[in-house]
């Protein structure tokens, strides 16, 4: 697909306050979760990054990923596979915003893993549409899936060491 036919910038601009606002809303979801005693009170790996380097990472992030969506929105071409894109991309951010009820809110430790377990496939499924679509946008959630990956790790090896 060409990714150089897009919709204009000043068209586009309700859509990108809407992808930016949608993940604002499942960061803010997930931050009704935040750490608190119990998350403290677990054993964690040694690779566990300390808890100021979360907020951060994750504000890079969703904005990476807000961005890439809004790429795949308004760049042109067939309706069908950016659909399939955008619908991908939605699911795995419900998938995202979910982990942090399970983990923190819950406190459901083989529920989280099976819920990042999907939600690093989902985001290899996003990418590979989005791919389809603009391949900027997809390099842009590379890092996402990095960082989840990682984050698959740490869940698995709390779980691990705390069940």
């Amino acid at each position: 697909m060409n990714n150089n036919h897009v919709r204009p910038f000043r068209d586009s601009i309700p859509s990108l306050i809407f992808f930016l606002l949608l993940c604002a809303g499942a960061a803010a979801f997930g931050g009704m979760f935040g750490q608190g005693e119990w998350y403290q009170s677990l054993t964690k790996p040694a690779l566990n990054p300390p808890g100021w380097v979360f907020g951060p990472v994750w504000t890079v992030l969703y904005i990476l990923m807000a961005l890439a969506a809004w790429l795949v929105w308004r760049t042109g071409g067939k309706e069908q596979p950016k659909k399939i894109a955008i619908g991908l991309f939605i699911l795995q951010l419900i998938a995202n915003a979910l982990w942090s009820w399970f983990f923190f809110g819950l406190h459901h430790l083989t529920l989280a893993l099976v819920d990042i377990l999907v939600i690093n496939a989902l985001i290899l499924a996003t990418i590979f549409a989005f791919a389809r679509v603009n391949k900027t946008a997809s390099l842009m959630m590379v890092p996402y899936w990095l960082w989840v990956s990682f984050a698959t790790y740490l869940t698995w090896a709390i779980r691990a060491l705390n069940t």
